[in-house]
């Protein structure tokens, strides 16, 4: 610009501004100040998620001097969060607001929100007000989608699910598609996995899980039942149905996790353009001993939310009797569990009298029983070998005993003879009272890790060729608060307000990240940040 003669070019430090004058004098200006305005970026949570991309926002602030400024209802935990930086402020926000919140959103660069879910809209709204660009982790909802008019007439960008999963999953599922497709592959079956676990070396309780992230929303996953495409059937599962732990997955290094399909898996189906494939299905995983478990937590109506217990006084153990009193544990017990060991029973008998009847068979029966035919389930004859049979109905009598140690060391471990842990919480729900329990017995430790589990199954063709790709992300966290979560939640949103504030990326309206304009430049910087798939492709037939 133009000032009395002398043009200004600023290199991003007002303090080194050089001026340059009509007659090729050069003067260095160390205290004048150039007007110059300074991008800022406004976050809303600093909660678990959130501690990864706070620290990588500062570091961005700091190399381009911008600044953040971190909002949330606890300001003594969003002042721990950012410490003594330079390029950051934290402030307290009651996000219900209305004058709190705007106040903040006026004067942003560019928004992050980490709220729950159901407090996104009144961001959103705010942002569109002061035209702003907006970013989340969280699905699109349809608050969000009526806004679709305003933000696109005003060119704001609205980048939603913009995390691990959703987020992650949509970017190097994409980039893999447009893959194949490039290759004039089309692809017939889509399976995309993912889930949050403890890492094995922090794996030390009955339920080999613990929470890394909100823990509303591991106590609400599955509410609302699923909905998938399965060898070209849709098929709909209840929430009493998804926690199988019989579904399952093998995963590399790690071996078998279960898996329950996530709640609508169809609305992906054209924003990916796989109308084509036969199946299409997006799960979560966990260790098989969590669906055990959890699905006898359903059974047991303990994600029930009625408001139906005055919990003032009331310890966990109480609050267990009083519960399964209602909800008949005994008739439960017998049977989940009397059930198992009848089985059990009848697997013994059967095992003895194989064992005595080749006991007492002479040498050359002996050597007969050692192989034989019978017919199978389906009437199909089959060669069986007696050992294989003893082994077998040893590991399943093995399996029902341990399952039912195990159903009863995972409602112990959650409080059932907790007779010191006092509620107190006036009148709550079974599910308000889980929580509780989940959060104080399910907490990951200081000395804890966590890790993600992502893993795409696709099968396509090419020409008259068959193939099948496994792509797998595995991440390990480094303690109880720079979580494998936190990473792969936060980095994803920092990185695309970064490029999105330098202008590499441009797209305007509501967006998710499945083009490649957005997923390529942030799977880029991902990988730089230690965030990367391996990929196995093989031959079908």
């Amino acid at each position: 610009m133009l000032i009395a003669g002398f043009v200004i070019w600023s290199t991003g430090n007002v303090r080194s501004t050089i001026l340059h004058s009509a007659f090729n004098k050069t003067i260095n200006l160390q205290s004048i100040q150039v007007g110059i305005m300074q991008k800022k970026i406004v976050l809303f949570g600093a909660g678990k998620s959130a501690t990864c991309l706070i620290d990588y926002l500062l570091r961005e602030c700091a190399d381009n001097q911008w600044t953040l400024l971190l909002a949330d209802n606890n300001l003594a935990l969003a002042q721990s969060k950012i410490g003594n930086s330079s390029v950051a402020k934290a402030v307290s926000v009651n996000v219900e607001n209305a004058d709190e919140r705007s106040s903040l959103i006026s004067e942003a660069s560019i928004v992050i929100s980490l709220l729950p879910p159901a407090l996104h809209y009144l961001v959103a709204a705010d942002c569109v007000a002061f035209d702003k660009n907006l970013l989340t982790a969280s699905y699109v909802d349809n608050n969000i989608r009526k806004l679709a008019p305003a933000i696109e007439e005003k060119n704001l960008l609205f980048l939603c699910e913009m995390g691990l999963d959703p987020g992650i999953d949509h970017m190097s599922a994409m980039q893999l598609i447009d893959h194949i497709r490039d290759q004039g592959g089309v692809v017939t079956s889509f399976k995309s996995h993912c889930g949050g676990l403890v890492a094995p070396e922090s794996d030390d309780n009955p339920w080999h899980y613990k929470i890394s992230w909100n823990p509303r929303n591991v106590l609400m996953a599955g509410k609302s039942g699923a909905i998938f495409k399965d060898h070209g059937k849709v098929q709909e599962m209840k929430y009493e149905e998804l926690f199988d732990p019989a579904r399952v997955i093998d995963y590399p290094e790690i071996g078998y996790l279960a898996w329950y399909p996530n709640r609508d898996s169809l609305g992906y189906i054209s924003l990916y353009q796989l109308e084509s494939a036969e199946t299409f299905i997006r799960t979560t995983l966990r260790y098989p001993e969590f669906c055990f478990g959890w699905k006898h937590i359903i059974d047991l109506k303990l994600t029930d939310e009625t408001p139906q217990y005055n919990t003032n006084g009331m310890t966990l153990q109480q609050f267990f009797q009083l519960h399964f009193g209602k909800y008949g544990f005994s008739e439960w017990l017998e049977k989940q569990l009397i059930g198992k060991f009848d089985k059990t029973k009848q697997l013994l008998e059967k095992l003895m009298q194989l064992m005595k009847a080749e006991e007492s068979a002479d040498p050359n029966e002996r050597a007969y029983m050692k192989e034989f035919m019978m017919v199978d389930e389906e009437g199909r004859l089959e060669d069986v070998n007696i050992a294989e049979v003893k082994t077998t109905a040893a590991a399943t009598v093995a399996g029902q005993m341990h399952e039912a140690n195990l159903a009863m060391k995972q409602l112990f471990y959650l409080g059932m003879d907790d007779e010191t842990t006092v509620i107190n919480k006036g009148t709550c729900s079974a599910a308000e009272i889980l929580l509780l329990a989940l959060e104080q017995k399910l907490v990951l430790q200081q000395h804890d890790k966590d890790m993600i589990v992502m893993m795409h199954e696709i099968e396509y063709t090419v020409g008259e060729k068959d193939f099948a790709v496994k792509s797998y992300l595995t991440v390990k966290g480094e303690d109880h608060l720079r979580t494998a979560m936190a990473k792969t939640v936060g980095l994803p949103l920092g990185i695309a307000a970064k490029l999105i504030l330098q202008g590499k990326i441009t797209e305007t309206g509501i967006h998710i990240p499945v083009i490649p304009s957005i997923y390529e430049p942030v799977l880029k910087e991902l990988q730089v940040q230690g965030i990367s798939f391996r990929e196995k492709i093989s031959a079908i037939g």
